[in-house]
């Protein structure tokens, strides 16, 4: 089976997954306890109130039967057409706050992912390659750590810590260093093109994504080690070491390309953060993306737009089990081609 068979089977086997994960979806924002129309009119203490509850009821068709109310639903998701806002930004369509929300999120996500891949898998491939060592068991019980921190805790101590940066770092603190940017809010996308625009942005954001993807970098660390450790006790490496191949050309061409193997889904499944992790994360440091949506959404009932949302977390979701399979054939050409 080549590569292009082997995607359009794993796209076809996503399509059940899309459709039990937005029908549940459904389940819970028609079937729940909330009631959109009430969450928009607001305590119903009079008549006028309660006529008005069901005008909006009618005019938004939640007195359909159930089973139409789910037929257009699907259509909607199928055709792309998100609706609208209710409560939160009533009136406001969809997609578009996911054009206004959406690219702090991603800027978020990009730096929790690469945070732990430039740190904990360079961390664990040394210390898997100097096994038994101080330097080894620092980094072990390094990466143990930083995977037992919970992230809420971790965001106030790093926050608490910055606040009081001025006492410790020249300059006037974490605040002033290198460009003046405050210690929480929304990082500005729009000059990413300048020098100075993507410095202030990518530091707007370092704190939230170094706690963000801070039990990444634990994961990473400890199973990088592990599969470092692993490879470098099979035959072929003694084998290749007998022969006289450098140390070099053996850590590069043999040990790190399969001790990446088993590291693609730990990697790949980074890309989550995006979609449960940094709910949390944007509140907490008011990065102000899709998180902070959702979260505002779910406590103020505005259960459309969350449902919407959670069919864009669907997708992801799905999209980046579909990478994490593509990644394993180029890695590991027998993936796809034997059986399969």
């Amino acid at each position: 089976m080549n590569r292009l068979a082997y995607l359009f089977r794993r796209l076809a086997l996503s399509i059940p997954v899309v459709w039990l994960g937005t029908t549940v979806t459904f389940a819970i924002v028609r079937l729940g306890p909330l009631n959109p129309a009430a969450a928009i009119v607001g305590p119903v203490s009079s008549a006028e109130a309660r006529q008005r509850l069901a005008r909006i009821n009618e005019r938004l068709g939640l007195n359909d039967p159930l089973l139409e109310q789910y037929t257009e639903y699907m259509l909607n998701l199928v055709t792309f057409d998100l609706g609208q806002s209710w409560v939160v930004y009533p009136g406001q369509d969809t997609v578009a706050l996911l054009a206004a929300f959406g690219p702090r999120t991603l800027w978020l996500g990009a730096w929790a992912v690469l945070i732990p891949i430039f740190l904990g898998i360079p961390l664990g491939i040394y210390a898997g390659l100097n096994p038994n060592t101080r330097r080894d068991y620092a980094a072990s019980i390094g990466g143990i750590v930083w995977r037992a921190t919970p992230n809420f805790w971790l965001a106030v101590v790093l926050l608490a810590g910055l606040s009081l940066s001025n006492e410790f770092l020249p300059g006037g603190g974490w605040q002033t260093f290198l460009v003046e940017t405050d210690l929480v809010g929304a990082p500005n996308l729009s000059s990413l093109h300048t020098p100075e625009g993507f410095l202030t942005a990518t530091k707007q954001v370092l704190p939230a994504s170094f706690v963000l993807g801070s039990a990444s970098m634990g994961n990473e660390l400890r199973l990088s080690r592990t599969a470092v450790l692993e490879i470098i006790t099979e035959d072929y490496i003694e084998t290749a070491e007998a022969v006289g191949v450098s140390d070099r050309r053996i850590v590069f061409k043999h040990v790190l390309r399969n001790a990446a193997i088993p590291l693609i889904p730990v990697v790949t499944s980074e890309a989550y953060l995006l979609v449960g992790g940094s709910v949390l994360v944007e509140v907490v440091f008011g990065i102000n993306g899709i998180g902070t949506l959702f979260y505002e959404a779910m406590t103020t009932g505005d259960l459309p737009l969350a449902g919407s949302l959670m069919f864009v977390f669907i997708l992801i979701t799905v999209g980046i089990n579909v990478l994490q399979d593509l990644l394993y054939t180029v890695i590991d050409p027998r993936v796809g081609f034997e059986g399969r």
